[in-house]
């Protein structure tokens, strides 16, 4: 007979609640204190006390079950319902209506779609400043402008879009927190703009999404999912080739990308739930219990990346594991905004100077997403020629 889930390794919990304070202050350290347990125990999932049930796993076993099987492990119920800004559309859509779902919007966010966008996202991207800066700052505003670009031809009030990203980035709860008021203006914004593209079509995501049903609040919802995420991977990436300058050529930017989004993947957790009791190397996950998966464990596990703590990009000469590389989730549920995300990623980039690393501290900071823990100063290194 199977056993039940409090057999799972487990770290060291309060007994009056459990996990959540050390969720709540490092959430980190606690899920690689629990996925050192497991291992020693020959598991690749241990269980947390987070209000409810809860099972981590980090293999690629289970990164393939959880990320294929939709129809246990539903999205309906997880962390992403706790967020306004990720609680709609096919993001919170589960099996059977994702895949048909999916299927419409795929074109749209299609990498050919794309690539008629790639001049309008160069054209929003700003000169680096002269002197020192925070990368993390200044990727915050390039990263708006592009995403004003690409969805809405730079048309969206600039104030009323910083207004609205800015929450994203900002500590629990507030991601959280209902904002009714702001929520409106935005949805009267992008009426606007989409009853102006109704008249005259533009060559912009807005447009291409305006025949899909629910487009307003796929517009709403992907450009929430786009901005945080892409903006925490731009500025590492900026602070690691001012570390190692060698890496910032055209032929190594893909590379440096996929390094820095294995070391700090944005979505470093990512939640369901169980629809069903579920078998798993003889233990009963029961139904409704939290399954989560966790991109920034796998992408770490020194069982399947050498060297798995360092900044090496050169490792992308061969494939990765399968399974164990997941900064964009996978399976049917990849995430919507891949091609968007890199080919921003790829522009700024490729725009920018060599740049030398100043000071900052870039240890990982979890909140919505992975981010640093404080600012990443850098600047153009001496002799580089100003734009």
């Amino acid at each position: 007979m199977p056993a039940a889930l409090n057999t799972l390794p487990s770290p060291p919990a309060d007994r009056h609640v459990g996990h959540l304070l050390a969720w709540a202050q490092e959430p980190l350290a606690l899920i690689e204190q629990g996925a050192e347990l497991a291992r020693a125990a020959g598991q690749d999932v241990f269980a947390l006390g987070l209000g409810v049930p809860a099972v981590v796993g980090f293999s690629p076993a289970w990164n393939r079950r959880l990320l294929s099987d939709l129809p246990t492990f539903r999205s309906a119920g997880s962390f992403s319902a706790l967020v306004p800004y990720l609680a709609g559309g096919v993001i919170v859509t589960d099996a059977p209506r994702h895949r048909e779902r999916r299927q419409l919007l795929n074109p749209p966010f299609g990498a050919r779609q794309l690539e008629g966008l790639r001049l309008r996202v160069r054209l929003s991207v700003p000169a680096v400043p002269q002197g020192p800066f925070d990368a993390l700052a200044w990727a915050d505003g390039v990263v708006q402008g592009a995403l004003n670009a690409a969805y809405f031809s730079g048309e969206f009030d600039p104030e009323l879009l910083h207004a609205f990203l800015a929450p994203l980035r900002r500590p629990f709860p507030a991601p959280m927190l209902p904002r009714p008021l702001l929520f409106r203006q935005v949805r009267r914004e992008v009426q606007r703009l989409a009853r102006q593209r109704v008249l005259a079509p533009r060559s912009d995501l807005l447009s291409a999404l305006l025949a899909l049903p629910g487009a307003l609040e796929e517009t709403q919802v992907s450009l929430a999912a786009a901005h945080d995420t892409t903006t925490h991977a731009l500025a590492y990436a900026l602070w690691h080739l001012a570390l190692e300058p060698r890496w910032h050529t055209p032929e190594h930017h893909d590379a440096v990308i996929r390094e820095v989004l294995r070391l700090y993947p944005p979505g470093w957790m990512g939640s369901r739930r169980l629809g069903a009791d579920l078998h798993w190397q003889g233990v009963t996950l029961p139904r409704g219990a939290l399954a989560l998966y966790s991109p920034y464990l796998s992408g770490r596990d020194p069982h399947l990346w050498p060297q798995a703590g360092e900044f090496r990009p050169g490792r992308w000469a061969q494939s990765p594991p399968a399974w164990a590389y997941l900064p964009f989730g996978g399976g049917e549920r990849t995430c919507l905004g891949l091609h968007l995300a890199n080919l921003i990623l790829r522009e700024v980039l490729a725009a920018a100077p060599r740049l030398q690393a100043r000071w900052g501290d870039a240890r990982p900071h979890p909140g919505l997403t992975l981010g640093p823990r404080g600012p990443l100063v850098v600047q153009r290194r001496a002799g580089d020629v100003p734009d």
